[in-house]
């Protein structure tokens, strides 16, 4: 039987764009595991003998996307061939969100670990296992050879990309973990201003009751993007005592600009504004000024927590905590964090959507809060489609005897 020539010169740059568009994929992946491996080799450092050493496993996975690179996952079919785009896509997209997790875990909350939990490992799991297999169908095809996923080479794509995620989670498994386990033989200090130290207690459960140390000092961090493009931010620290309290907080934003604060001592209460000072207030007007405890009254209730993600035990400056994760809407984020009206003004958050991370440490208090929540972002500015709003709460040296003087006027 004849073939036409066309046809094959047809098929052959099929062939050959099909190969260009996986090539692609490929060094997206690359791209994005040494992204990963740079974060940890370069920033983690909590102290342990194998600090560089658990950065250098992060490679194994660069390897496995590079081999991709050379050998891309070509298939002729209509069918094998989407599915290879969206093992590599698929990959890609868990991958992704999962640097930007380990960004925030190592930079911003000064955490110690890398295998907190299950939940916030398999996400990781889930990305190495869809780099190995696209690497593993590329390398399964250029041993055999042939232009078909056939049987066999099916078979053999599964069996070695296994075996790679298997070899590469292990590797590093073992490493992270024999790190961790050094640390924890060290003598813990002896103070910590996040809470006890005590590293043969587990913190108590996401669900379980939590309080607010009687005395703490906070500090603060909001900013707020439209379109990817930031509006803004909030610095604020102080300290409270009860319901008394006093911060400040630094403010520049596209709708405020300035220095505000609030103060509270007994029935007494004080505000201030950039353009005129501290003035005296109704203890009402700072009511939900005591930001450490609003967040908790208002987003951590009891029946918020009776279906919070577990992120497990993390380690936060020598003190142990346990990170959980809830579910909010926009209503209840503004509620929960009202410094956020200085970054979107009066806008509708009714149909935002976001989540709170916090920390439960030994003495079960909150000492740490997290926050994202995104919407649309038509009442913050009209020609705008979706503006997002990220908040970090600390609570510091709980419980320990800290005074609340008037402010000057």
């Amino acid at each position: 039987m004849r073939t036409r020539p066309g046809s094959c010169i047809g098929r052959l740059g099929d062939v050959r764009v099909r190969r260009f568009e996986l090539r692609l994929i490929a060094v997206g992946l690359c791209a994005a595991w040494t992204l990963a491996a740079g974060l940890v080799l370069l920033v983690y450092r909590p102290g342990g003998p194998l600090d560089l050493v658990v950065g250098l496993t992060m490679a194994v996975p660069i390897g496995i996307a590079l081999s991709a690179v050379v050998s891309p996952p070509i298939a002729r079919g209509s069918g094998a061939f989407p599915l290879m785009v969206a093992l590599g896509v698929g990959s890609l997209l868990v991958l992704l969100p999962s640097i930007g997790g380990v960004l925030n875990q190592l930079l911003a909350f000064g955490s110690q670990t890398l295998l907190p939990s299950p939940e916030a490992a398999y996400p990781w799991t889930l990305a190495l296992a869809g780099t190995s297999l696209f690497a593993a169908f590329g390398l399964a095809r250029r041993l055999d050879g042939g232009m078909a996923m056939r049987r066999r080479r099916l078979f053999v794509g599964l069996a070695v990309g296994s075996a790679m995620t298997v070899a590469s989670g292990t590797l590093f498994a073992m490493v992270a973990i024999g790190n961790e386990l050094a640390l924890r033989d060290r003598p813990a200090a002896t103070e910590s201003r996040f809470g006890p130290t005590d590293l043969d207690r587990a913190p108590i459960d996401c669900a379980a009751p939590i309080r607010t140390g009687h005395a703490a000092r906070l500090g603060g961090r909001y900013q707020g993007s439209v379109d990817l493009r930031p509006i803004g931010s909030v610095e604020l620290s102080g300290i409270r005592a009860d319901t008394d309290m006093r911060w400040l907080a630094y403010v520049a934003t596209s709708v405020e600009l300035g220095q505000y604060g609030a103060a509270r001592s007994g029935e007494r209460a004080w505000v201030r504004t950039p353009q005129g000072g501290w003035r005296t207030a109704t203890p009402d007007a700072v009511a939900a000024a005591t930001v450490d405890r609003q967040a908790v009254d208002v987003a951590l209730t009891a029946g918020n927590r009776a279906t919070a993600e577990d992120y497990g035990i993390e380690v936060i400056e020598g003190a142990r905590a346990r990170r959980c994760r809830i579910g909010v809407d926009g209503a209840t984020f503004r509620d929960a964090f009202p410094e956020v009206r200085w970054l979107v003004g009066s806008a509708d958050l009714s149909r935002w959507r976001g989540q709170v991370d916090y920390w439960i440490f030994l003495d079960g208090e909150i000492g740490q809060i997290a926050g994202t929540a995104n919407g649309e972002a038509l009442g913050i500015r009209a020609d705008a489609l979706q503006a997002t709003l990220e908040v970090r709460l600390t609570a510091t040296e709980r419980d320990r005897d800290l005074v609340i003087y008037p402010p000057a006027p």
